[in-house]
């Protein structure tokens, strides 16, 4: 392509990143007092945390008993931890646990303005939620999000009769400590959702938002899987251990964790359902995930969620 050809091309999605919120979404968004959150695992825990502390009404829902009894545990777990180290006092703790419910039953998000679905990474699971969502909540403005970390938005909005009010609010684990959040919108997604969620995320939540295009991978996993897969390479090949590889880019490189014991923290089915998804959209060779993930993976060696991945975990960490 000519570069006056490249010059003349406008973009599908403009930057909306400085676009300002006007100040009736900004009310809407400080108006958002109850939140729905689908999955109880170590994200759905820690957006519950999130939004308690933020003072909202949060009502989670688990797929069945135990895993409701599993995500309040999380949930009291890392509260007691912020306490701990003098992030939160005792009644902040109470306060923040008073504000979360916990059901089994979908439909009792009937009332919520805000649902954050935080299932695992799989698609038709997903797509399933998002139509049954669609159905259960009451509200017509209310903002369906998922924490999805490279599945299509577009895919899940299309699930829906509201795909204008359907997008990606993409947290990091772990959510309470963690301060970006990717606003991911599909080409439906009105302009409208996309402000008042991100003036959620910040004058609520108390966080900052990159505006990402509905793209696998967004911005940051679309940076930093192919660099995990990459270090899963070298340790598969026998290149380097897994300790050398990690204290080479953390003493080299300024890096707070190594690529392997970052993949760990994520969970390895994480990554490999990530690059998957990366390398579904792209076909690029550094997106396919290599034997040896997924072989750990099939083996449910999946870090430190697992007890297991590239290093071993007890109950403190490896």
């Amino acid at each position: 392509m000519s570069t006056a050809t490249a010059a003349s091309v406008t973009p599908v999605e403009p930057d909306r990143s400085a676009e300002p919120a006007p100040a009736q979404e900004t009310a809407a968004a400080l108006a958002i007092r109850r939140v729905g959150v689908v999955g109880c695992g170590v994200m759905g825990a820690g957006l519950a945390e999130v939004c308690a502390r933020a003072g909202r009404d949060v009502l989670v829902a688990a797929s069945g008993p135990e895993g409701l009894a599993r995500g309040r545990t999380r949930l009291e777990r890392s509260l007691a931890a912020g306490v701990r180290r003098g992030k939160a006092t005792e009644a902040d703790r109470d306060a923040a646990l008073a504000r979360v419910s916990f059901t089994t039953d979908l439909a009792d998000l009937r009332d919520r303005q805000l649902v954050l679905e935080a299932a695992p990474e799989h698609e038709p699971t997903k797509l399933r939620l998002f139509r049954t969502l669609d159905e259960i909540v009451e509200d017509p403005e209310a903002i369906l999000a998922s924490n999805t970390s490279a599945l299509s938005i577009m895919r899940l909005a299309r699930a829906t009769d509201r795909p204008g009010q359907v997008l990606g609010l993409h947290f990091f684990n772990p959510a309470p400590v963690l301060p970006l959040v990717e606003v991911v919108g599909s080409l439906l997604t009105s302009d409208r959702s996309r402000r008042i969620a991100a003036e959620f995320v910040t004058a609520v939540l108390g966080k900052q938002v990159v505006q990402a295009a509905d793209r696998s991978g967004f911005v940051v996993n679309a940076l930093l899987i192919p660099y995990l897969l990459a270090a899963v390479r070298m340790y598969e090949s026998g290149f380097a251990t897994a300790e050398d590889i990690d204290k080479a880019m953390t003493l080299g490189c300024s890096h707070p964790m190594g690529p392997l014991a970052l993949a760990d923290l994520i969970g390895l089915d994480t990554v490999a359902a990530i690059g998957t998804a990366l390398y579904e959209e792209f076909k690029e060779p550094t997106h396919a995930v290599p034997p040896l993930l997924s072989r750990m993976v099939d083996g449910g060696l999946l870090g430190r969620k697992s007890g297991q991945g590239f290093y071993t975990y007890g109950a403190h960490g490896p």
